[in-house]
Order: structure tokens, then C-alpha cells, then sequence
């Protein structure tokens, strides 16, 4: 009988233990040459499809290579594109503050103005600190952004960074265009001024001797404006101007300027110059035991969806966000907004209860 030679144990000590196939950190991506190769097109074929362009692809040709796409799960590299074209199809916008509901409603209006002309958009969010807005407008910057749409938290920002950059740049909730360090860029937004000096002026209408204001921070030109309107308003009727209480454009802001207005006697009449101090305001007012527009007719500035859904509704002077998101992203897709010109727009008055005139 034949022997079966027995294994060396030496050689079978120093033997290395039989390892599993290592495995790959992650799966192959799928490229263009393999959805050309699955639909038996060219790469190029491939790439008009994805790009819906430059060239024109036959409807039967289009679906199949989509088709493909489907199956294999390709997902084209978007910064390998943004890097062939020389543009990632993004624009910025910058914001002082998000919960302010007129803030929300212009970053949604120039989202989809953005995307209607193919262009998606990346949000930030300064809460009104200038170190915070000049640390996101960096990080913007280093994203290659195609465009800035800025709604600084400060009158005048440093926009020497975006300047260096050469990204093209259009400033929001303005009331003049900018310049300064040598730098010139469009601003797009209403004439404060001449809007806050309408609607003090209807609240005028209704014959109260004094009007007290809240407004916001006096080194934004947006509130110097409003408040050069109140001011107008009031000398333009010979009546003397009410008591002033500056405080933050934000629910708090107004509630801590109405408590202090009701500290001594009550005004008639009262213009916030946002929605959310007038909103504050109401809270002051009520927890006082008084009445809108009973005991105090009240006015607003913005004209949010806010101002419609508190009670009384606010007479506001809304500003046309529409209209403003629309042409902020046609300046800056059209690669103007270099020319330093102020793009103003008419501000609306809504009357409605808080004034004194009733629903309308």
C-alpha cells in the first residue's frame, strides 16, 4: 500500500494562513464611456444629453442613452464639469438675518429666479455679525461661485475679498448704490425715504398731532432712510415728531421699544419700521391693556405675509420682492452690476385695521 507522505509541520508553522480578498473602499464609478458603450452611442452623444446641449440629440437616441443612465446609476461629477465650463452654475446669497420672514421670502423669490435660468443657490446666514458675513462671503468665494447676491448686516462691507476674486457681485435691501475702497457694484432695492414719508403721511390722515417711531440701527443707511421719511412726513405737515426708541429689527426689538413707548403716556400713533418691531409692538401693547388702533393706530414697513396674519392686520408699505429678486439675479447673471447704479423700485401701501381704516 502505498504511503500518503505527511505534511512537513515546519513548513506547515511557517505557512501563512490563507487571507479573504481585500476588498475595494468603494465601487467603481460609472463613467461616460461605459453609458456610451451600454447605449451604443459616442461620449460625446452622452455628454449633449447630460448637458441638454450645445448640439441637438435625436428624441429615440436621447432616451436610450437616458435609459442607460437609469441602470448603470451615473451620476455626473459636477466639479469636473464646473471645471470644463468655467462655471458651476451657482450663484451666493447672503443674509443678515433668516428668521426675518422678509429675508425668507427674497432668498426664496431669488432661488427660483436663479433656477429658472438654470443656476442653483447656495444660502448663508451673517445673523447680524460682520465677522460671521465676512467668514461665509470667503467660504463663497472659495466655492467658485458664478455670482454674489449680498444682503449685507453693515452699510458699508468689505467687499475688497469679492473685488479680488473678480466674482461679480449686486447688493440687496439697499437704498443706494455702492461705493467705496475703489470699488463701484449696482444695489437693487426701494426708495425708504420717500416710501416711510407715505405711509407716515396717511397715518397722518387720520389727525394725530405726533407720531413715535421704532427703528432700527442708525448706522444702516436703510434705517437713516426711513427715518429721513418720518421726519419729512411730520415737518411737511407742521406736526412735531413723536419720541424715538432704536432697537433691533426683530420681535424682541419691538417689544422692548413698545414697553419703553408706554412707560410714560401712550402715543397715538406709532410707525415701525419692520414688520417683526410692529409685531413686537402689538405684544406691548396688548399686555398694556390697550387697543390697535383703538387706543394706538400703528403702521409698518416690509409688508411680509407677517402683516397680513396678525391681528389687527398692519397697513404696511410692502416692498415689491418679486420684482426686486428678479432683476437682482438679471444684474448678476448678465455679469453687470459693476456700474455702481441704484435699481430702485415703488413701494406699495396696503392699508388695512391697524391704522384705524378698517379691512379693506
Amino acid at each position: 500500500m502505498d504511503a500518503i507522505d505527511a505534511p512537513d509541520a515546519a513548513a506547515e508553522d511557517a505557512a501563512p494562513a490563507p487571507t479573504k480578498p481585500a476588498r475595494t473602499s468603494r465601487k467603481r464609478s460609472v463613467t461616460v464611456g461605459d453609458v456610451a458603450r451600454h447605449a451604443g452611442v459616442s461620449s460625446a452623444v452622452v455628454s449633449y444629453v447630460v448637458n441638454s446641449g450645445p448640439r441637438p440629440v435625436a428624441a429615440a437616441t436621447r432616451d436610450r442613452v437616458r435609459e442607460s443612465i437609469r441602470e448603470l446609476g451615473y451620476r455626473p461629477n459636477a466639479a469636473a464639469r464646473a471645471l470644463k465650463r468655467g462655471s458651476t452654475s451657482t450663484i451666493g446669497l447672503a443674509v443678515p438675518n433668516n428668521t426675518n420672514p422678509y429675508f425668507a421670502e427674497l432668498s426664496r423669490l431669488v432661488e427660483m429666479a436663479a433656477e429658472a435660468r438654470g443656476y442653483e443657490t447656495i444660502f448663508v446666514n451673517a445673523s447680524d455679525d460682520e465677522e460671521r458675513e465676512r467668514r461665509h462671503l470667503q467660504k463663497l468665494l472659495a466655492r467658485r461661485i458664478d455670482g454674489l447676491l449680498l444682503a449685507s448686516a453693515v452699510s458699508e462691507p468689505d467687499l475688497s475679498e469679492v473685488a479680488d476674486s473678480g466674482t461679480p457681485i449686486v447688493l440687496l435691501d439697499r437704498g443706494a448704490a455702492y461705493s467705496g475702497r475703489g470699488i463701484r457694484a449696482d444695489a437693487v432695492g426701494v426708495d425708504y425715504r420717500a416710501a416711510s414719508r407715505t405711509l407716515v403721511e396717511h397715518l397722518l390722515e387720520h389727525g394725530h398731532e405726533e407720531v413715535a417711531f421704532v427703528v432700527g440701527d442708525e448706522r444702516l443707511s436703510t434705517s437713516r432712510a426711513r427715518e429721513r421719511g418720518w421726519r419729512d412726513a411730520l415737518e411737511g405737515a407742521g406736526r412735531r415728531p413723536g419720541p424715538v426708541v432704536r432697537a433691533a429689527y426683530s420681535r424682541d426689538g419691538g417689544y422692548y421699544a413698545g414697553r419703553r413707548l408706554l412707560r410714560g403716556p401712550a402715543p397715538r400713533a406709532i410707525f415701525a419700521s419692520s414688520d417683526m418691531q410692529a409685531i413686537g409692538v402689538l405684544r406691548a401693547v396688548r399686555e398694556a391693556g390697550l387697543d390697535v388702533p383703538g387706543d394706538i393706530a400703528l403702521v409698518s414697513f416690509d409688508g411680509t405675509i407677517e402683516s397680513e396674519f396678525t391681528w389687527p392686520p398692519l397697513t404696511a408699505m410692502r416692498q415689491p420682492v418679486e420684482r426686486m429678486a428678479e432683476k437682482a439675479v438679471e444684474l448678476l447673471l448678465g455679469r453687470g452690476g459693476t456700474t455702481g447704479e441704484f435699481h430702485a423700485f415703488d413701494a406699495e401701501l396696503v392699508v388695512r385695521a391697524s391704522c384705524g381704516c378698517g379691512s379693506r
